[in-house]
């Protein structure tokens, strides 16, 4: 079933057209089956994209028989909607069979779902929220040209998606860094759902590629020679503009073949009744199977074709762990340690680790990274939607890559960007260096105090909050390591290093961070403060003076945030009173997770929660701390209220 072109010849045969329009048929049927059996999915603009994915995936270099080849081009469905004509392609491509693609289409705990997935063979990206997908394949393209291969990128985009402002920042990012590795297919139906794109909100589509600096053409997306002619000078980078991405803005139909869907903004998400479905099937010329299908379904849903993820991760050394004794921040010591382990795997031409940062590149200590490694920093200016989903791109590609600016718009202004990241299980690293009140005098639009809340809502990011530089450097190696995503917060201030009781630094020399353990910095029979992060020193100030009055309490440093030490947190509440102190809400932080410890498993015990209760003023980080109570002193009143 599968077609297999050769580029070499300048436009199709004849044979090659006939061999398509049957493809298309086959198809076509299949389509609009499977979404009326499901009755939901979107047939309209899978019909107005089917020819040109026939072409393209007769053209590109994949295998069937080998779905996660490393060799292989990508093609990301940014339109992820349009799965039934991805699947019915890819089922024309002996990925799966028809079977596998009609009985399972939109069933639960079946390998098809709405929207394109990963855990169908052959789809590289779990799409479906719009803008996201060119950020996605610029992320893939920019990894291709830091490995140095020939792969070559091809995106699928819908008309009404271009009103997304994201898509600009893709466009600027990938003529900056010269992704002549990328072409963009735009599907130009002119309809989304409330009507037409220029009813709903026109946008000159190719002016604004254009004037990104783009190779921008225009074609036929029914016209399979036509397409297929220009497909294919654009795949070999025959093109006006050398070195840049080019952008084919491909004149369709929506619902193109069957006449009384055509051109009905309807067709977009409406399925065939069987009454429609029947009179479909009859201009298509084929057989109507709607019956026998139905019936199908009603057996067990079938999970042969589901993909578990395959994602591969570099072999990263992590390099002599730094300790300081001096007063510094937390920034300083990432920067740090991302430098380092840069000199120790970013070598003889191989990249293991990229950075990306959005014009904040001192801020966030990424300079000597980037001078060591420049072919592997990314300066994206300010655009964090895009450098987020660009990035998460990038850790699917064997390469382990960081994400660094302030807490506010590495978490919360990325919120979506990130989710889609945790659910393609990328091995995306963000740091934020600015978080909390600790951010002092730029005020509470830029103190983030909501990253744990946020980040805790995902299921595959782990949440790092170091309490000091010695434990940065040690969580960074950790974190850069290990695959899987990773979240690490930290404020901006110096700070002096937590020590032991001799002194010493207590994060320094031979500690090993260990995800999901918790550290008694300090043991006493009094009671437990609970803490991370930037008000660490505070309470470590409170436990002198309580100590100094006779009352000796116990520190549990719990970097780690998620996983969480579940096991320290209820020896701390078998142990007598227990406080939480945070730079962070007081309601979705570590005094949360530690309440909600207690109340799964029964413990009572004297508790309060200290933490950020309104959003901070502009003023030096003492100061904002006095304010809410999370100074020295103030922890001190608290505990001994709690006693």
């Amino acid at each position: 079933m599968a077609l297999k072109l050769n580029l070499q010849n300048s436009e199709l045969s004849a044979d090659e057209i006939a061999t398509l329009a049957e493809m298309r048929t086959r198809c076509a049927k299949r389509i609009l089956l499977c979404t009326s059996l499901a009755a939901s999915g979107h047939p309209g603009g899978s019909l107005s994209t089917l020819d040109m994915l026939l072409v393209t995936y007769g053209a590109v270099n994949h295998k069937s028989d080998d779905s996660q080849w490393q060799g292989r081009d990508r093609v990301v469905m940014s339109i992820g909607h349009v799965s039934p004509s991805v699947y019915a392609v890819l089922a024309e491509n002996d990925y799966f069979s028809e079977a596998d693609m009609l009985t399972g289409f939109r069933r639960a705990g079946s390998g098809f779902p709405g929207h394109v997935e990963r855990i169908v063979p052959g789809v590289e990206w779990d799409g479906g929220n719009l803008g996201q997908g060119l950020s996605t394949a610029v992320g893939m393209a920019q990894a291709f040209k830091m490995k140095g291969t020939d792969q070559k990128v091809i995106c699928y985009m819908g008309d009404g998606e271009q009103q997304k402002g994201q898509i600009a920042e893709a466009m600027r990012y990938a003529n900056k860094y010269n992704l002549d590795n990328l072409v963009v297919i735009v599907d130009r139906n002119n309809l989304q759902i409330c009507g037409t794109t220029a009813e709903v909100m026109d946008i000159d589509i190719c002016g604004m590629f254009e004037v990104s600096g783009w190779n921008v053409v225009r074609t036929d997306g029914h016209d399979v020679n036509k397409f297929y002619q220009t497909f294919r000078d654009a795949y070999m980078g025959k093109v006006a503009k050398q070195g840049k991405p080019t952008m084919i803005e491909a004149a369709t139909v929506m619902a193109k073949g069957i006449s009384f869907m055509e051109n009905k903004s309807k067709s977009h998400g409406s399925p065939l009744n069987p009454e429609d479905l029947a009179k479909a099937m009859v201009e298509l010329g084929v057989e109507n199977e709607f019956e026998k299908w139905t019936e199908l379904r009603k057996e067990p849903v079938q999970t042969n074709t589901r993909l578990e993820n395959t994602v591969r991760y570099p072999a990263i050394a992590a390099g002599e762990p730094i300790t300081y004794d001096a007063k510094t921040d937390c920034r300083s010591a990432y920067g740090n340690a991302l430098h380092s382990l840069a000199v120790e795997n970013n070598v003889d031409g191989v990249i293991k680790i990229a950075g990306i940062s959005c014009d904040l590149e001192g801020s966030v200590k990424m300079g000597d990274f980037h001078k060591h490694s420049p072919s592997a920093y990314f300066e994206t200016g300010i655009q964090e939607h895009h450098a987020a989903s660009m990035g998460s791109a990038i850790s699917r590609e064997e390469i382990a890559c960081f994400f660094s600016t302030f807490g506010v718009f590495a978490v919360s202004e990325v919120y979506n960007q990130n989710r889609i990241a945790d659910i393609n299980e990328t091995n995306f690293k963000v740091v934020a260096t600015h978080c909390g009140l600790d951010v002092g005098e730029d005020g509470p639009t830029h103190q983030g105090i909501d990253y744990i809340g946020l980040m805790r809502n995902y299921f595959r990011f782990n949440v790092y909050i170091p309490s000091d530089p010695n434990q940065t450097d040690r969580v960074i190696r950790v974190a850069t390591v290990n695959p899987g995503n990773v979240f690490v917060g930290m404020g901006r201030s110096k700070m002096e290093m937590v020590q032991a009781d001799d002194g010493t630094p207590f994060f320094g020399g031979d500690y090993v961070f260990t995800p999901g353990k918790g550290d008694w910095v300090r043991r006493g029979d009094a009671g437990t403060i609970i803490t991370c992060g930037a008000v660490t020193p505070n309470v470590m100030e409170a436990q002198a003076i309580l100590k100094a009055q006779g009352i000796d309490v116990s520190i549990l440093v719990m970097a780690s945030i998620v996983p969480v030490d579940e096991k320290a947190i209820l020896e701390a509440g078998n142990n007598g009173p227990v406080l939480t102190v945070e730079d962070h809400h007081v309601d979705t932080g570590l005094g949360a997770i530690v309440a909600t410890v207690f109340c799964d498993n029964g413990v009572a015990t004297s508790f309060k929660r200290l933490g950020v209760t309104r959003y901070g003023g502009s003023g030096k980080p003492v100061d904002l701390y006095a304010s809410q109570g999370l100074d020295g002193k103030s922890i001190v009143e608290s505990f001994k209220n709690i006693m």
